[in-house]
């Protein structure tokens, strides 16, 4: 973690850290704030390298049809979390958040511009800079507050619930066969999620657009048990046609629901029906 992002919290003293479950938000108090990083899989125009086809990322996405109690799955689930801060909102809006001040940032920050790091915080703004497809609505919060502020305007409501993908073993084999069962479908059709970015401190991709979401129990060859949160996605003309997904599921856009597991990094927010 950079000295300045250190110097920021200790500013603020200990901040919250987020975890997420079935029953909603729950709050860690710790100075090491536990986050984790994401790449491109949920950015809908966003042009997948043929590389990342490989990546364990692919594994996440499948179609409709499939999503059935006994249906078998490979899907690769690890532990990613990392020291990345959460920051307190009042720091946060204090910290400019713009491709045209990406000097000011790394100054501020104390990251070298040739470094890493900074390649990251510059492709994680463009991609909230990009416009949202057609029927999308997206938005790159900064901070636990302004994630909540955004998900419950989009949704309509302040009765709102979070729910995340949980695995109870991580000791367990990374990539691995898991069956389905307990499948239901999450009543209503708009809903919002959100995944944390490649940052230096945790930003999280927030997008809505009507869908299916569902829940469901899977089970691997070992014995790994996890409670997973999956989205479908029924308009996908306006999709880049190279997003991953549709090379994964050899599909193209607008021609069948496309779904995908949430990782535990992501957050899917609905109305508390």
């Amino acid at each position: 973690m950079p000295r300045a992002i250190r110097d920021i919290l200790a500013e603020e003293g200990a901040r919250t850290a987020v975890n997420v479950s079935k029953g909603g938000l729950k709050f860690n108090i710790s100075k090491d704030n536990i986050a984790v990083r994401d790449n491109h899989a949920y950015i809908y125009n966003y042009r997948s390298r043929a590389t990342e086809i490989q990546d364990r990322f692919a594994t996440i996405f499948f179609l409709q049809k499939d999503l059935l109690p006994g249906a078998n799955k490979t899907i690769y689930f690890i532990r990613t979390s990392s020291g990345t801060p959460l920051l307190p909102r009042r720091m946060a809006d204090s910290i400019p958040f713009s491709s045209s001040k990406l000097p000011e940032i790394f100054a501020r920050l104390s990251i070298k511009p040739n470094s890493v790091e900074a390649e990251s915080m510059k492709k994680a703004l463009e991609d909230c800079e990009e416009p949202p497809v057609d029927g999308e609505t997206k938005y790159c919060a900064t901070s636990l507050e302004s994630m909540v502020d955004f998900s419950t305007w989009t949704l309509g409501t302040r009765n709102v619930r979070a729910l995340s993908t949980t695995v109870d073993n991580y000791a367990a084999t990374p990539k691995q066969v898991y069956t389905m069962s307990k499948v239901q479908k999450l009543a209503g059709s708009k809903f919002v999620s959100c995944h944390v970015m490649n940052y230096i401190y945790v930003v999280f991709y927030c997008h809505a657009q009507s869908m299916v979401a569902y829940t469901l129990s899977l089970v691997g060859n070992d014995g790994t048990k996890v409670e997973a949160v999956a989205a479908c996605h029924n308009n996908t003309a306006k999709f880049n046609p190279n997003y991953l997904a549709f090379q994964v599921l050899h599909v193209k856009p607008g021609t069948v629901p496309i779904c995908h597991f949430l990782l535990e990094n992501g957050i899917l927010w609905s109305p508390n029906k």
